[in-house]
């Protein structure tokens, strides 16, 4: 129909500046006028690319935690926005691990051009493992030193000192902590606000009560808690938002002034962090550079360059809770 050779219609089709702008048109309007499309599958064969990022969730040491979780929605949206500019589809996979190989399963499923993984959880090993062999992979993490995986992350540990140190400047002295160290991230959260009580000579040790991610499990953990430690706290640090707004919520209705009898902080501030009432203290980590990020050191992995580490500075919000 346009008179000209295969390769050449195959070119004008895929936009490239070889075949002359005007021959390009011509050739793109009668494609347009008669319905023929590109064959994905066999672009995809012939190039060795597939044009989609695996997005994977990780979910061992909290295996009832939902995707619908606020971190993980607020993260995952700014990653598909990332992806979609950098004109990739995304396929997301939601994993609860059954063994140490369902990364590698998902990384050599010949569907992927590359995996962003959000966050470590207890798969540091597994993540290793696969790291050592597949480069166009990034997680969403601690870093941690000599680790071979790429991360983009938070300084966890200063996150959770300026969370504990806030508190300790505004006189509490009793603090817990609320969160599961499963995962290196809130472990490091606890390190770093256990460094501030340490440093405070007239603070007793910080006690951690260990309290899951699961929407499920919080409410009932955290009253589990509060009811355990009754009136031997004034100062309360969460290991995300989440657990927050929940201690929240279960202070008032135990009729516990909050700031004033017990003062409480989050992690992450996701957009809600500023719906409670009062507005939530917390510390914030910037989810939508990450996500850039990650992005971006993913691009450069899969055209084959090895990239260091991202890792993010937290900053303190604070609002009414504390």
């Amino acid at each position: 129909m346009a008179g000209v050779s295969a390769g050449t219609v195959s070119r004008a089709l895929a936009g490239k500046s070889l075949v002359n702008a005007e021959t390009r048109e011509r050739i793109q309007a009668i494609a347009r006028e008669h319905g023929f499309r590109p064959n994905q599958m066999a672009r995809r064969l012939r190039t060795q690319q597939t044009g989609v990022i695996g997005v994977v969730i990780p979910l061992g040491h909290e295996r009832r935690q939902h995707i619908s979780d606020p971190f993980f929605m607020t993260l995952f949206g700014h990653l598909a926005d990332a992806l979609t500019e950098s004109g990739h589809d995304l396929m997301l996979s939601r994993v609860i691990p059954g063994d140490d190989e369902w990364l590698d399963r998902i990384v050599d499923s010949g569907m992927l051009d590359g995996a962003l993984v959000i966050g470590q959880s207890n798969q540091m090993d597994a993540i290793e493992k696969v790291a050592e062999r597949y480069l166009p992979m990034v997680v969403w993490g601690s870093h941690r030193e000599g680790q071979i995986h790429c991360t983009v992350g938070t300084d966890n540990r200063l996150g959770g000192h300026l969370a504990a140190q806030r508190l300790l400047d505004q006189g509490k002295r009793r603090l817990v902590f609320f969160g599961d160290t499963g995962a290196p991230e809130i472990a490091d959260r606890l390190a770093g606000a256990r460094d501030a009580v340490a440093a405070c000579a007239d603070a007793p040790e910080m006690r951690a009560c260990s309290t899951h991610l699961s929407n499920d499990e919080i409410p009932e953990q955290v009253a589990g808690h509060l009811d355990e430690l009754g009136n031997c706290i004034d100062g309360i640090v969460c290991a995300s938002d989440v657990i927050a707004m929940t201690t929240l919520r279960l202070l008032h209705e135990r009729g516990v002034r909050v700031p004033q009898d017990v003062a409480v902080t989050g992690f992450d501030d996701v957009p809600i962090a500023t719906q409670t009432v009062p507005r939530l203290t917390t510390v914030r980590q910037d989810i939508a550079g990450g996500a850039r990020a990650m992005v971006d050191l993913l691009t450069q992995r899969i055209a084959g360059v090895e990239t260091p580490s991202t890792i993010m500075a937290p900053e303190l919000v604070v609002r009414e809770s504390a």
